[in-house]
């Protein structure tokens, strides 16, 4: 939590949310003043609450925890708040009270102002991503298997087996249903446990390529034996 209220007002509201125990520290601007980027980076991770900080301080915290391999989301109402929301990797502002200097600066913006609505926003956003993942991955797979199809036969000395018209009619049945199921599909258990996903991550990540490939090679070969 960082605020620019007073350090007793900031560990009452912090205890109140269980943010801090009973005499966890509050960080004031003056003493976060004193630090070096070093003592900074060395007690950042134990630090829970700043007090009386102002907006260049609030930048350096981002940074800092950037520094570190962190993702930061920042949340704001205020024009002070305004440089760390667009530092942050995820600038999110109040859209009720918040001031239209946050909201220009933010990525995401609460409509409703509740910060719940962050939570259930991360849960939807990590269920549309997998259920878009599954997709392409079952539609890449079967359509590799296709070209596999196209492309060996005639080195296996056998026709074409699959015309334009049968191309066009299994991609309709096949991809069609299939994708829809796929895009509802309820979210995974354990969905928020995750660690965030890299935004420079492809979304071929973590062995789907290899295994549009490969599958669809093997789906492919099945297809030319049962014909040969």
């Amino acid at each position: 939590m960082i605020t620019g209220d007073h350090p007793a007002t900031a560990r009452a509201v912090a205890r109140r949310l269980d943010i801090i125990a009973d005499g966890g520290e509050v960080m004031t601007g003056r003493q976060l003043a004193h630090l070096s980027d070093e003592d900074l980076a060395s007690r950042i991770q134990h630090i829970r609450v700043y007090a009386r900080v102002d907006p260049e301080q609030k930048i350096r915290i981002v940074k800092t925890l950037q520094e570190r391999g962190e993702y930061v989301a920042m949340t704001g109402d205020g024009v002070n708040d305004a440089p760390a929301l667009k530092r942050a990797d995820i600038g999110v502002a109040m859209g009720r009270g918040g001031t239209d200097v946050a909201r220009e600066a933010s990525d995401m913006v609460l409509l409703d102002d509740n910060f719940a609505t962050i939570v259930s926003a991360v849960r939807a956003g990590r269920r549309i991503y997998d259920n878009i993942r599954r997709f392409i991955k079952y539609a890449l797979t079967t359509n590799s298997s296709e070209i596999w199809i196209i492309f060996l036969a005639p080195f296996l000395g056998l026709p074409i087996p699959l015309l334009p018209l049968h191309i066009l009619w299994v991609n309709l049945v096949t991809d069609g249903l299939p994708g829809l199921a796929l895009a509802v599909e309820p979210e995974e258990r354990g969905i928020m446990k995750r660690p965030p996903r890299p935004p420079q991550e492809s979304i071929f990540a973590h062995g789907m390529w290899q295994h549009i490939i490969w599958v669809g090679l093997l789906m492919g070969g099945i297809v030319l034996a049962i014909q040969a």
